[in-house]
């Protein structure tokens, strides 16, 4: 997995950033892997290797995306001291494409129109048999965790799982990455309108049901 702040987006895909270094325990990246990094798409790694800090140089903080060495070991010294001889990992990489990025996960301003386009997408797949709510609460509660592990704490086999992900996926509702999945923006938009109308609902009918005979000017 890797992950990048907003201010790197730009340079990873124009190019210009081909390089990274990570206070990492372990590798947790492998030569020649694709990797999804959101919202970018994919990134694809060339070379990771173990490096010590003072073998950085002003061209490889340059190729991170940073004006200088010593601003690039301050960011990696936010992790804990940073000394010469402290072993980070050094990854070079290259913007991969958009992969299977959907665009339309990232738009989460959603009309009342939105709302019933997609709560009626739903429906129809719920038809058969629900199981959409259980996969949005799986998710919700587990992101970034293997489909396998997801799928078995619904009881249910892996590939129909992930194929049911994938039509949420195409809704603009889930994101996948290289392990598990998140809900997109698009789909916490939804959630959130969804759980609105319910407690608006909610409290309408218990305003409705409160009992009657109060004596005025009591």
């Amino acid at each position: 997995m890797l992950l990048f702040k907003r201010a790197f987006w730009d340079g990873l895909t124009r190019g210009d950033i081909t390089l990274t270094f990570r206070r990492w325990q372990t590798l947790r990246v492998r030569k020649g892997g694709r990797y999804r990094c959101h919202p970018i798409g994919v990134l694809e790694v060339d070379d990771v290797r173990w490096v010590k800090a003072s073998a950085i140089s002003t061209a490889d903080a340059k190729r991170s995306g940073f004006a200088s060495k010593a601003e690039l070991l301050a960011h990696l010294g936010e992790l804990g001291p940073i000394e010469p001889d402290t072993e980070v990992v050094r990854v070079e990489l290259h913007h991969g494409g958009d992969g299977d990025r959907v665009e339309l996960a990232l738009e989460d301003q959603l009309t009342p129109d939105d709302v019933v386009a997609i709560r009626g997408a739903l429906e129809r797949m719920d038809r058969k048999a629900p199981w959409t709510a259980a996969t949005f609460a799986i998710i919700d509660a587990h992101p970034r965790v293997a489909a396998s592990k997801l799928a078995a704490m619904l009881g249910r086999e892996t590939l129909p799982f992930k194929t049911d992900v994938r039509k949420l996926k195409r809704l603009g509702l889930t994101q996948s990455f290289e392990v598990g999945y998140e809900i997109a923006p698009r789909g916490r938009a939804y959630l959130a309108a969804v759980a609105g109308v319910a407690a608006a609902t909610s409290t309408s009918t218990s305003v409705r049901k409160s009992p009657r005979g109060t004596k005025r000017g009591a």
